[in-house]
């Protein structure tokens, strides 16, 4: 499976301390399938911190996430979990980070589920300010459009990603 990085800059080797903490699935580097998503994200990043759009092309082994070894959450879908999950990794002032839903001290080796995009995180933010509840984000969220992504934590997990050679 060839899974796509958008960057500010070509990738020649991940550097897990370089990702920034709060994401989705937790600080992590992140893919997707979807290569015209990695390059939105590649202009986005160019745009904010500089630098010239790229995306980098990894090969990866899905067995891989059957990996006893590895430590792997799959979201096949949105769901109240998936949501929890998003809002705690995304929360700076959530504390009790080693609860299940939470990814803050990389527990888990590899993420994969949606993207929490700019819709979704405008209910988050909408759920966040106390004006719809648990019930109504998740009843929101089944008529959002998502992409995906698999997020790589641990550098046990990062050595399952190779640079495809151009």
């Amino acid at each position: 499976m060839i899974l796509y990085h958008g960057s500010n800059t070509k990738i020649s080797e991940i550097e897990l301390e370089k990702c920034r903490p709060n994401k989705d699935f937790g600080r992590g580097f992140y893919l997707t399938t979807i290569k015209e998503q990695a390059i939105q994200m590649s202009k986005r990043t160019a745009r904010l911190y500089g630098g010239t759009p790229q995306v980098t092309a990894f090969e990866f082994n899905e067995s891989m996430l059957d990996d006893k070894d590895v430590k792997v959450l799959k979201f096949d879908k949105p769901s109240r979990d998936w949501a929890m999950f998003v809002l705690n990794n995304r929360n700076k002032r959530f504390k009790d980070i080693q609860n299940a839903l939470c990814n803050q001290d990389n527990k888990y080796d590899v993420v994969v589920g949606a993207v929490a995009n700019d819709d979704i995180a405008q209910l988050f933010r909408i759920f966040s300010s106390g004006l719809i509840d648990f019930e109504t984000l998740i009843k929101g969220l089944e008529y959002k459009e998502l992409t995906d992504q698999y997020s790589f934590h641990t550098e046990k997990a990062i050595k399952y990603l190779k640079v495809c050679e151009e």
